[in-house]
């Protein structure tokens, strides 16, 4: 059976009865059908006092294009903590319809391990994805209204881009104003993916309605010709661009097959932002919740560090344990196997593609001072054999495996790392930062780099020498950095997957986000608007005589 076969098998809860499970009255959920809902603000506002519960990160190594699985092991370790008779509640992002309809395909998780309705939440959801981009084309629209009709404020370079959730390498560049009437200046633009808007990222760092549109009045939008910010709120948007945004802010609440509830909620680009879904959800789940369950994206050296570094510090939270996802496939790729024989058994491919995951292992223990367990998330194709050297490896390192098949066995599958984190969650830890707000901004990038990408030194571009000089100068040098590099390696080199000998990541350009609070790094030939693979998801999905969708995965 297809995943979207599975879940449309499996008879769901009504969201209310979901509610109750973590004690949510009726009253407090504004239904969006029978199976999705917005939790009211007044939930967290009653519960703010109470105690939090365990939270569990959930990363990876550094993927394959197709991803190992990080929200399939985040539904089975939800669902494994259920079987044993824990209080568990998932917290995670939504899913893109740019990947949807590209290389990956769905977000909800595989097999029996899914969060559902799965169509719904991989396509429209409840619309919170469509808000964002109406606000961010709202505050573009204002900006080019506002030079049409004098230009009081002065711009003089434009950096707020419009956006769009699919994946469109065409509107990369793009040349706007072109209809030839007299006070239209044409200009040259680019335009962001959803997810890679600074609204977005505003959104998921919102403590509250009130400071959505204090962040969202923060916003750069451009410069005048003295060199000088121009603010979102000099145009008086942020008023309009929180209206489109009132349900947004609120967190969305679901289920997973085996009817353990999940809030699902915000979803920035992992490689491009800080990858993690809202603040708001995780502090409503650690609340209702006495095991929380949440992802950073893509590997470990992105969106671990990302998470901890901008999102635990401005939510003043912190991990209990990590899960840190791995796969046989993933391994064998950095060590070199060609893509057409990684299905095949391949000792000396793990063997020389596993200090991949010894690094991430590293840094998540003595960088960040983390307690740490390895899943496996199983494919059909690994072997025994495969499984055990991989086991007796990490043995040799005093770290744990567990060989996690949430996706054939569903939350009885994944009982032993639900076990094996309970234990974790008791440990002491010594957590730290990888660096101080207070150090400058190239000193933040450089220990970074050095110290969990493992690069020799960074390489700055003069503009982004001048664009670290102004930010300083603009009084915004103790804002945390978002690094913008590739997923597939620790290097800022797509192709460069066993990390081998010395490298330097080389930083092209910095982008100052005041609404969001980060300053962004860009690294290597990284991009805020993807493109379609050669075949794309979209190719496959469809409608059949009975109305049913077909095709997500």
């Amino acid at each position: 059976m297809t995943d979207i076969e599975i879940a449309r098998s499996t008879k769901l809860d009504k969201i209310v009865d979901i509610a109750k499970k973590v004690g949510i009255q009726e009253e407090d959920v504004e239904q969006y059908g029978k199976y999705k809902a917005k939790i009211s603000e007044r939930v967290y506002e009653n519960l703010k006092d109470k105690k939090n519960g365990k939270l569990i990160l959930v990363t990876a190594v550094n993927p394959t294009p197709l991803g190992e699985g990080k929200t399939t092991i985040s539904i089975a370790v939800a669902d494994g903590l259920r079987t044993i008779g824990k209080n568990s509640i998932l917290a995670l992002r939504e899913p893109s319809l740019g990947p949807v309809f590209g290389i990956k395909g769905g977000a909800t998780g595989g097999g029996k391990v899914q969060i559902a309705p799965m169509e719904d939440i991989n396509l429209h959801f409840t619309g919170d994805i469509h808000a964002i981009t109406a606000a961010n084309n709202l505050l573009a629209s204002l900006i080019d209204n506002h030079i049409y009709f004098g230009n009081e404020l002065g711009f003089e370079r434009i950096v707020w881009k419009r956006c769009v959730d699919l994946n469109d390498r065409q509107l990369r560049e793009v040349e706007t104003g072109l209809s030839g009437e007299k006070k239209i200046v044409p200009r040259h633009d680019k335009f962001d993916i959803t997810v890679a808007s600074e609204v977005m990222a505003v959104v998921c760092l919102a403590t509250d309605i009130k400071d959505l549109k204090e962040k969202l009045g923060n916003i750069l939008i451009g410069y005048n010709k003295q060199g000088e910010p121009i603010y979102a709120k000099q145009l008086k948007a942020e008023g309009a661009m929180t209206v489109l945004l009132k349900d947004t802010i609120k967190p969305n609440l679901v289920q997973t097959l085996e009817h353990t509830p999940a809030i699902i909620h915000g979803g920035p680009f992992a490689n491009i932002a800080h990858g993690c879904n809202s603040i708001m959800a995780t502090k409503l789940a650690l609340k209702l919740g006495d095991y929380v369950i949440t992802e950073a994206g893509f590997g470990a050296d992105l969106g671990a560090e990302k998470f901890i570094d901008i999102k635990c510090r401005k939510a003043g939270i912190k991990p209990d344990a990590v899960v840190l996802v791995a796969t046989i496939k993933a391994i064998k790729y950095h060590g070199g196997v060609e893509k057409d024989k990684i299905q095949e058994e391949n000792i000396e491919g793990i063997e020389r593609g596993i200090d991949n995951l010894y690094r991430h292992i590293d840094n998540l223990k003595n960088k960040f001072g983390l307690n740490v367990v390895v899943a496996l998330n199983r494919y059909l194709q690994d072997t025994e054999k495969e499984i055990q050297f991989l086991q007796d490896k990490l043995a040799e390192k005093g770290v744990e495996l567990s060989l996690v098949e949430g996706w054939a066995k569903g939350g009885e599958g994944a009982r032993d790392i639900a076990e094996k984190l309970v234990k974790l969650t008791e440990q002491p830890e010594d957590f730290k930062y990888m660096y101080e707000l207070e150090d400058p901004i190239q000193t933040k990038i450089e220990k970074i780099a050095t110290k969990i990408y493992g690069a020799k030194g960074v390489d700055f571009s003069e503009e982004a020498l001048a664009e670290i000089k102004k930010i300083e100068e603009l009084g915004y040098g103790n804002f945390p950095v978002c690094i913008a590099k590739t997923q597939y390696s620790f290097s800022d080199d797509a192709k460069n997957l066993e990390c081998k000998g010395d490298y330097n990541i080389t930083i092209r350009d910095i982008q100052l986000k005041t609404g969001a609070g980060f300053v962004v790094a860009l690294a290597g030939k990284i991009m805020t608007m993807p493109g379609l693979p050669k075949v794309p998801s979209a190719e496959s999905i469809d409608i059949d005589e009975n109305g049913e969708i077909v095709g997500i995965f």
